[in-house]
This record gives structure tokens, C-alpha cells and sequence, in this order.
């Protein structure tokens, strides 16, 4: 069965409230709001002020996890300052989920790769969420969009070297030796990015923002500047649907950048991380686009 995706090329942070009344859809509730805060130095990461409209018109509060590198992200003191050097404090009540206490463990009985996800444990204070993603490519993914977000992005610091590391470890400082195989790593992104959509099947929409759109994410401090002209913003209550649209996207431009951008993507196998998760049956990669412009 097709997915809907709303599509369009207008790019404004009152579009952005558009496309999610496109949905059809009212988060209800305490909302939590996923955003990416963006590594210090990095240049691409989608602004506060841009998003601002949109999380004010769900009254959400901003929700993050801690990341299990090095960086000005890894523990709960540095990632908070970034957030405040970045400004999203100036606007938004902003909640790190796993800044204290046990991880909330996510089963996943169908997984491919892994049979539990570790997530934040402030993730029970929300009753609804609305990922906001930033398209972009990935150095380990292939690409970073929906599917990252609901995977990577839900997991804890401990839950993102389990990830990364399909289950066999939990800790940051032994993760980049006990690396899996690169399908092995996509399928464990799906599994993850599986257990959250369905803890909010129903209470969860997805908007992605085609610009800004490097090779690199925005966890890289050193990033590549942007390749490809920015395309759009897409909206889906599906989010496999959602990057498969995006992938569609770039593949169909004729952007002198189209090529290196899909070298990104397709070097790192990043379509599998779409298949994986068609094949775990929480969405589809058949979908109708629906321009609303």
C-alpha cells in the first residue's frame, strides 16, 4: 500500500507548519520535538530560529540523547553547553533523555540485527513526538534522515554503541572495535528506528528539510559545505516512506552535486537501511508525493 508524502519546494519555517497540518494529524499532549543540536563547528545543521514556528505551534519540548563519540555531545555537561552555544535555549525548554538513570529497553522481537533498543529514559514523559530531520548524507549511514533519527537519534549514549555495534557492545570507549559488518550496522538502524515508530504508532509525524544537504552529517565538527542546491521540505506519517522520497529526490535532480552526494549514499550501502526497515513492516517504500505548493 502507498504511503502519502506531502512535498514542497518552498522552504520557510510557516511552510514547515504547513506541511505538518497536511498530515492530518494533532499531536496531543506533552510533545517531545527530536532535533539534531549539531556538533560544535559544524556549519550545516538546521537553525533554532528557522524551527521555531513549528515547535512553538505544538508547544513541544526539544529532546535529544547524548552521542557515544568524542565531541562537545558525548556527556550531559558538554552537550548542553553546545545546545546553549548553538541557541536553542535562547527559544526552547530542551530535555537530554538519557541525562540521568537506566535507559528505557525497547524490545524487538522480529529484529534483524539486534532484539532491543536502549533509549533515553525521559522518553516516557512524552505522549506524542514529531521528528524533525535534517536530509543530509551520513559518513557511516550513507544518509541521515527519518529513519536515522527515530534510531540513532532515540537511542542513548549506551544505546548508540549498541547500534553501531549490532548488539555487541554497549560502551562507547570498546565501540569502534567491535564494529559489524556495514549491512549487518543498517539493519540495526532499521530494528531501533522499528521499536520507537511503533511506541508511538498513531501519536508520531515526521517532517524532513531537503537543504543544507553535505555529505557530511551534522555530528561532524569538520563538515563538507553543502553539494546539492536545497530541493524542499516533505512531511509522512511513515518515515520509510518518507526517505525513500528523499533518496528519490536527489536521485532525480539534475544538480551538478547529484553525483557526489549519491557516491555518499551508495558507498556506504545507505538504501539498505530502507530496505531492512520495509522488510520489519512499519511502513512501505511505495508512496504517493503529493506536491502542496
Amino acid at each position: 500500500m502507498e504511503s502519502k508524502v506531502y512535498f514542497t519546494s518552498t522552504i520557510t519555517p510557516e511552510r514547515i507548519i504547513d506541511m505538518y497540518n497536511a498530515l492530518g494529524i494533532k499531536l496531543e499532549g506533552n510533545v517531545g520535538v527530536k532535533v539534531h543540536s549539531g556538533e560544535v563547528g559544524n556549519q550545516n545543521f538546521l537553525k533554532p530560529s528557522f524551527l521555531r514556528p513549528m515547535i512553538e505551534y505544538v508547544n513541544g519540548t526539544v529532546i535529544e540523547c547524548n552521542t557515544a563519540y568524542f565531541g562537545q555531545r558525548n556527556t550531559t555537561r558538554k552537550h548542553l553547553k553546545t545546545f546553549k552555544k548553538h541557541g536553542w535555549t535562547d527559544f526552547f525548554t530542551v530535555d537530554l533523555m538519557d541525562a540521568d538513570g537506566e535507559d528505557i529497553v525497547l524490545d524487538i522481537p522480529n529484529g534483524k540485527a539486534i532484539k532491543k533498543d536502549y533509549v533515553g529514559n525521559h522518553l516516557d514523559r512524552y505522549d506524542s513526538i514529531l521528528v524533525l530531520s535534517h536530509f543530509k548524507g551520513h559518513p557511516m549511514g550513507g544518509f541521515g534522515g527519518a529513519l536515522k533519527q527515530l534510531s540513532i537519534g532515540f537511542a542513548s549514549s549506551r544505546g548508540k554503541a549498541y547500534i553501531h555495534s549490532a548488539g555487541r557492545t554497549t560502551n562507547q570507549y570498546f565501540l569502534w572495535q567491535k564494529l559489524p559488518p556495514q549491512d549487518t550496522f543498517l539493519e540495526a538502524m532499521a530494528d531501533a528506528a522499528s521499536s520507537v515508530h511503533k511506541k508511538f504508532e498513531g501519536r508520531i509525524a515526521y517532517i524532513s528539510l531537503m537543504v543544507n544537504m553535505s555529505v557530511d552529517c551534522d555530528c561532524c565538527a569538520v563538515a563538507e559545505d553543502p553539494c546539492l542546491k536545497d530541493i524542499g521540505i516533505l512531511a509522512s506519517l511513515d518515515p520509510i516512506a518518507l526517505d525513500q522520497a528523499c533518496v528519490d529526490l536527489v536521485q532525480k535532480s539534475t544538480d551538478v552535486g547529484r553525483d557526489h552526494f549519491m557516491e555518499r549514499v551508495n558507498s556506504r550501502h545507505g538504501i539498505h537501511t530502507i530496505e531492512a526497515a520495509s522488510e520489519l513492516g512499519f511502513g512501505s517504500r511505495e508512496y504517493e508525493l503529493i506536491s502542496i505548493d
